[in-house]
């Protein structure tokens, strides 16, 4: 007789793996990828930096990007400037307490962002009220912005961003499996842009 809780976790992978593929088949979804890597790459050789944030999961995955662009994906190669907004408790507490929740990477890209750095948004469903308050202020002051997202959040994200890369489904968590395959692959193609195939 099959285990139910087996039955469940084959069910997740088969639904993973049909909506990595949905994203693997998609023209539009590898463009933005590659868009993106483009936009990283001009930024950080014009000596900018990349800003990235998110809340819960993405928040998670905001450091973990930030940790690649930083020190290495592949290649042993020169560190490169990436700050996850999402890490510095005094400075989180003090945007809480004191301005609210909402600003909590709004005030942190206005310290920090200057025009020509890049702003990666990450936000599964695209309503965020301090992600969006954050591209907002991103825009403002000349950074490029990406929204990583969902299908549904594409719609809420797209007027505040350069770039959109929305995975093909609104499952929160098949969602965030999608754009960290998809940050790898920009991260990859960094690396290579800027180091070539061997690093420095």
């Amino acid at each position: 007789m099959a285990d139910p809780h087996n039955d469940g976790i084959v069910a997740h992978l088969q639904r993973s793996l049909a909506a990595m593929e949905c994203a693997a088949r998609s023209p539009d979804f590898a463009a933005a990828v590659r868009a993106t890597a483009e936009v990283v790459t001009r930024a950080l050789r014009n000596g900018n930096k990349l800003l990235l944030a998110g809340n819960g999961g993405s928040a998670a995955d905001a450091q973990h990007i930030a940790a690649e662009i930083m020190v290495r994906l592949k290649r042993d190669r020169a560190a490169l400037p990436a700050i996850a907004l999402t890490t510095d408790t005094s400075v989180l507490t003090a945007i809480g307490n004191d301005l609210g929740f909402e600003r909590l990477f709004e005030r942190q890209v206005r310290g920090l962002g200057r025009n020509g750095d890049v702003f990666i948004a990450i936000s599964t469903s695209g309503r965020s009220p301090n992600v969006l308050a954050a591209l907002k202020a991103a825009r403002e002051i000349g950074l490029t912005t990406v929204g990583f997202t969902g299908t549904a959040g594409s719609a809420v994200m797209r007027p505040l961003c350069d770039l959109v890369l929305a995975a093909p489904c609104d499952e929160t968590a098949l969602i965030q499996q999608i754009y960290l395959v998809a940050a790898h692959a920009m991260c990859d193609a960094v690396e290579r842009a800027l180091f070539g195939q061997s690093g420095t």
